[in-house]
């Protein structure tokens, strides 16, 4: 996803079904001016990744 969708997600009430990979993640941060998102993996606060906007996908995007 881009840079911009992650930021609409991100400020949102609203849950949206994000992937890394095949794991689920909650979207905690994004970095626009970098492109970067720190997502939580999983149920585990303590299992974040900072990674690539362009690597996260929403469920049904291909």
């Amino acid at each position: 996803m881009d840079t911009k969708r992650a930021m609409e997600i991100y400020s949102s009430k609203d849950t949206f079904a994000v992937q890394l990979g095949d794991k689920s993640v909650w979207i905690e941060n994004v970095d626009e001016t970098n492109g970067m998102a720190t997502v939580q993996v999983g149920s585990d606060p303590l299992n974040t990744q900072t990674v690539s906007c362009d690597r996260l996908t929403e469920e049904g995007e291909e």
